[in-house]
C-alpha cells in the first residue's frame, strides 16, 4: 500500500504545472507546483505559531480550494487535521475546537462571523482560509511571520521553490492524521480518529480499482468535511493528477448542471436523491408514455430508444461520465433496474466514516443491482448471525481501513468493537459471491406485532416508487406502522384539482400495501408540507421525526 501523501508527491513533480484546484465560478485556481508552494508557505505559520507534531489543528469552512491546500498542509506538517462541518452552529463549533484540543484554527469567513474567540481559548492562533489573513492570534512569532511572510518564505528558499523542495513524510502510517467529527453535539462528542493507513487504503484502492489520470476533471460537491467527498473529490483525484473544482454554493439542481456542463467530470459521487430527482423530471417522464412503454421492449427498435434515452442522461452530467458512484442509502428500484436497462456506467458503495469512508464497492460492469458491491481491498467482513446469506444480522468489519477509536470517548470506543471487529450498526446478509445487501440501520429496525423485523427503509424504497412521492420516512407509533410522505406536487397537479391530498394519500397506501407482506404493511399515511431535513451528505435525519 502507498501513502496517500506520496502519490501526491509524486504527481505534483511529474504534473507540476498541470492544474489542480480550482474555485467553481471563483478565483482560485492552482497547478499542482503552485499547490505545493503553498503548502509550504503554511508550513511557515504553522511552525511560528508553535504548532508540533501530533498536535491537533481545526479546519472548518465551506468547500474552496484553500480548504483543500490547508489540509494537506497540516497533514504533511504531521499535525492532525480535525475537520468541522461548516453548517455546525458556533456552539457546536466551540465545543468541537475544544473538545479536539486544537492549537490553531484554519475558518472560513462566513462560519467566522459567527465565532467568540474567547470561547476557544486554547488556539494560538487563528488563520482565514479564504485570504490567509490572521484574524487572531496569542503569539508574537505568529504575527511577525505573518507581517514578514513573503520574506521569509523567500530566505528560506532562496533559489525559488522548487520540485526538489516536495518531500512529504510517508513513514507514519499509523499515526492518526485526521480527527473527523460525525455531530455537532455538544456532549459526548464522536470525533473518529483515522489513521494514514486508513486514508491511504481508500486512495490506494481508488488507484487500483477506478484509475483516473491528468486531463480527468471532478467536480467537489459533497462536503470536504466528510468523508466521502474528502476521500473521493479530493485526496484520490489528486492522487491520479486530476483537476478538481470545487462548489462552495449550495449544490442546487442548477448549480449541478452548470458545473457539469462546463467541467465534463468524469466521476459523479452521490446519493440516491439526486440521481431519483433527476430520473423523475427528466427520465420517467418520457419513457412511461403508453408508446414507449412498448418500444422501451421491442426487439430491434429498444436498442435505439434506449440509446438516446442514455445519451441525453449522460449530457445531464456533462458528456464525460465513466463512473456514477451512488451510496448513502439504498436507490430506489424502479430507478436502478432503469439505469441497468440502459448499461448505464452506475454503481452502489457503501461505507461509513469509521472506515475512511469505503467498505464496499464493485466495479459497475459486474455489480449485482440491489446489492452495495463487495468488501474492499485489504478488508475482512461478517454478518452475525447463524445463516449470513439468509439471516439477517448485523455487519462487522476488520482491516486496514477501519479507524483508531474516538477521541476521548473510551466508552463509545469500546461499544463499537467486539473481538477486534467493528460493529458497523447496519443490518443484512452477503451472498455466495460476497455481495453485501443491506436491509436497514440496527437503530431504525421497527419490531413487529409477532417479533418480526421490520426495516422501514425497504417500505420507503416501495413508497418512493410511486408517482406523486417524492420522498418518505417510515415511523412506529403506538404498534402500528405511519407513513410521513413530502409529495411530489408537480407530479400530483392534475389529481389535487380534484381530490383532496390526504384522498391521495389514502390511494398510495393502498399500492404500496399491495407489495407489503401482511405483517409490514401501511396504517396510516400522513403528507407533510416541507422536505425532510438532511445531512449534509442528503440522508434524511431519520431521528427527528415519530
Amino acid at each position: 500500500m502507498k501513502h496517500y501523501l506520496q502519490f501526491f508527491q509524486d504527481v505534483v513533480k511529474k504534473y507540476w504545472d498541470e492544474p489542480a484546484l480550482t474555485d467553481f465560478d471563483g478565483a482560485v485556481d492552482l497547478t499542482y507546483g503552485k499547490t505545493a508552494e503553498e503548502i509550504a508557505r503554511l508550513h511557515l505559520i504553522l511552525d511560528a505559531a508553535g504548532v508540533k507534531k501530533g498536535d491537533k489543528v481545526a479546519l472548518c469552512g465551506k468547500n474552496c480550494a484553500h480548504w483543500a491546500v490547508c489540509y494537506l498542509a497540516i497533514a504533511s506538517y504531521e499535525a492532525v487535521v480535525v475537520s468541522i462541518l461548516p453548517d455546525f452552529s458556533a456552539d457546536s463549533v466551540h465545543a468541537l475546537v475544544n473538545h479536539s484540543d486544537a492549537k490553531f484554527l484554519f475558518v472560513g469567513e462566513n462560519v467566522w462571523k459567527h465565532l467568540d474567540k474567547t470561547k476557544m481559548p486554547a488556539l494560538s492562533g487563528i488563520l482565514c482560509i479564504h485570504d490567509y489573513s490572521l484574524l487572531a492570534s496569542t503569539s508574537k512569532e505568529l504575527d511577525k511571520m505573518h507581517k514578514e511572510w513573503d520574506r521569509s518564505f523567500n530566505a528560506k528558499y532562496p533559489d525559488g521553490f522548487t520540485k526538489s523542495d516536495v518531500n512529504y513524510p510517508t513513514d507514519n502510517m499509523d499515526d492518526v492524521t485526521l480527527i473527523n467529527y460525525t455531530s455537532g453535539t455538544t456532549s459526548d462528542p464522536k470525533g473518529v480518529m483515522l489513521t494514514n493507513k486508513n486514508i491511504s487504503n481508500n486512495v490506494q484502492f481508488g488507484q487500483d480499482r477506478i484509475p483516473n489520470r491528468p486531463g480527468w476533471n471532478m467536480v467537489s460537491m459533497l462536503p470536504l468535511a466528510h468523508m466521502f467527498g474528502l476521500a473521493f473529490e479530493f485526496l484520490y483525484q489528486l492522487a491520479g493528477g486530476c483537476h478538481v473544482f470545487f462548489l462552495s454554493k449550495t449544490p442546487s439542481p442548477q448549480v449541478l448542471m452548470k458545473a457539469f456542463a462546463e467541467v465534463h467530470p468524469y466521476m459523479i459521487l452521490t446519493v440516491p436523491l439526486v440521481i431519483e430527482k433527476i430520473f423523475q423530471k427528466n427520465v420517467f417522464p418520457i419513457i412511461k408514455k403508453p408508446v414507449m412503454k412498448v418500444l422501451w421492449y421491442t426487439p430491434g427498435i429498444k436498442s435505439v430508444i434506449r440509446g438516446k434515452v442514455k445519451e441525453k442522461l449522460m449530457q445531464t452530467f456533462g458528456g464525460k461520465l465513466r463512473y456514477l458512484i451512488i451510496g448513502g442509502a439504498a436507490l430506489n428500484k424502479e430507478v436502478e433496474a432503469c439505469l441497468k436497462e440502459l448499461d448505464f456506467c452506475y454503481t452502489v458503495g457503501y461505507g461509513m466514516t469509521e472506515c475512511a469512508p469505503l467498505i464496499g464497492y464493485e466495479d459497475w460492469q459486474h455489480f449485482k443491482p440491489r446489492s452495495c458491491g463487495k468488501i474492499i481491498d485489504r478488508m475482512q467482513i461478517m454478518v452475525d448471525s447463524g445463516d449470513p446469506q439468509k439471516v439477517v444480522g448485523e455487519l462487522m468489519v476488520k482491516g486496514d481501513c477501519v479507524m483508531k477509536g474516538y477521541y476521548k470517548n473510551p466508552e463509545a470506543t469500546a461499544s463499537i468493537f467486539h473481538d477486534g471487529w467493528m460493529r458497523t450498526g447496519d443490518l443484512g446478509v452477503i451472498d455466495k459471491d460476497g455481495n453485501i445487501f443491506i436491509r436497514g440501520r440496527n437503530k431504525s429496525v421497527i419490531i413487529g406485532p409477532s417479533g418480526q423485523n421490520i426495516y422501514p427503509e425497504e417500505i420507503e424504497g416501495k413508497l418512493n416508487n410511486i408517482p406523486g412521492v417524492s420522498e418518505s420516512v417510515v415511523v412506529d407509533r403506538s404498534g402500528k406502522l405511519t407513513a410521513l410522505v413530502y409529495p411530489d406536487k408537480d407530479a400530483l397537479k392534475e389529481e389535487l384539482a380534484t381530490k383532496p391530498i390526504q384522498e391521495i394519500m389514502e390511494e398510495i397506501k393502498v399500492k404500496t400495501n399491495k407489495m407489503l407482506p401482511a405483517f409490514c404493511r401501511i396504517a396510516q399515511i400522513e403528507a407533510v408540507d416541507k422536505e425532510f431535513e438532511k445531512t449534509p451528505k442528503r440522508s434524511i435525519k431519520r431521528f427527528l421525526y415519530s
